[in-house]
């Protein structure tokens, strides 16, 4: 898991640890907790912008962009949800925005700012990314997983403070996963450990955050759990959210904007009764549907998969 949106911080020479991406991977240590006064690190204040400008992202291996030459912009305190097949796109898309991935041409602004332009630790206080692999040690515990998300706000060898402490109780809190937290996290099914990912990403306490995918193999039940910290966040908050779904009708459902992406091209972009639409299902999904707007968005019936002629 990409703990601090883009590269590795100072805990990352603490741990030992790193992921493939070069972001820093949770120790089961954390110091003393509440061993000093408050840095002065708190919670956004205002919405964040975030917007993608002509943006081309590929990879090595690839003899095309997989992203080439898209913009996008995600709404200030709401809800962006990224939508489409599967390779169209959407994963990079978030990994470009997330500056995980260095983009050929274009860029990407944080509140007017090229992301390249910020150092490590400044745009880990500003932007989280919850990525699809989260790995960590199997003995740390729910706890310590949380305020390991709490090291872009401190300093080398700092300890944990009083303000540390109130951001893992908040995000423990909204993630619902106070019963877990001296569990351990090899001892948690699949649904627990994204719960306590997302607490442990909500105390980075970002102005953006950025989910990759953050229901996919869950059950219904923890599905449910994860789309109403979402909500809560949008409601309750000024954090601006842009997450990867599978699910239209859960993307339509949860988000204020929907972007539509095929084979690396936005299709469409908009409120979701505008976006899912039957055409769209058709053009995009390549599955015949029934779309009824209903006041909780729109609801989809598939009804059969299109096949090329």
């Amino acid at each position: 898991m990409t703990i601090f949106g883009a590269n590795a911080t100072e805990s990352e020479e603490q741990s030992g640890a790193t992921e493939p991406n070069g972001a820093a991977e949770p120790t089961g240590g954390n110091g003393p907790r509440g061993a000093a006064e408050p840095s002065g690190a708190g919670g956004a204040t205002d919405a964040s912008d975030l917007d993608a400008e002509d943006l081309v992202l590929g990879y090595p291996t690839a003899p095309e962009p997989v992203i080439d030459g898209e913009s996008i912009a995600a709404e200030p305190g709401a809800v962006t949800a990224l939508v489409g097949p599967n390779g169209s796109g959407k994963s990079t898309l978030l990994k470009g925005l997330a500056d995980q991935i260095e983009p050929d041409d274009g860029s990407v602004l944080l509140d007017g700012r090229d992301v390249r332009s910020l150092d490590t630790k400044a745009l880990a206080k500003q932007l989280g990314l919850l990525s699809q692999e989260s790995t960590s040690p199997d003995s740390i515990t729910v706890e310590d997983l949380v305020y390991h998300g709490r090291y872009p706000h401190r300093g080398f060898f700092e300890r944990t403070t009083a303000e540390d402490a109130r951001a893992v109780e908040r995000a423990i809190d909204l993630a619902g996963c106070g019963h877990l937290r001296d569990r351990e996290v090899g001892s948690l099914s699949g649904g627990q450990k994204q719960l306590a990912w997302i607490a442990m990403v909500l105390a980075q306490d970002t102005d953006v955050l950025l989910l990759d995918e953050p229901t996919t193999f869950l059950d219904l039940h923890h599905q449910m759990e994860v789309m109403e910290i979402i909500e809560t966040l949008r409601d309750e908050s000024d954090v601006t959210v842009v997450v990867v779904l599978h699910d239209i009708e859960q993307a339509a459902r949860l988000a204020d904007r929907v972007v539509a992406l095929a084979d690396g091209e936005i299709r469409a972009s908009g409120p979701p009764e505008a976006v899912v639409t039957e055409e769209l299902l058709s053009d995009v999904f390549r599955v015949d549907a029934e779309v009824v707007d209903t006041d909780r968005g729109p609801r989809v019936t598939p009804i059969r998969a299109r096949h090329e002629e």
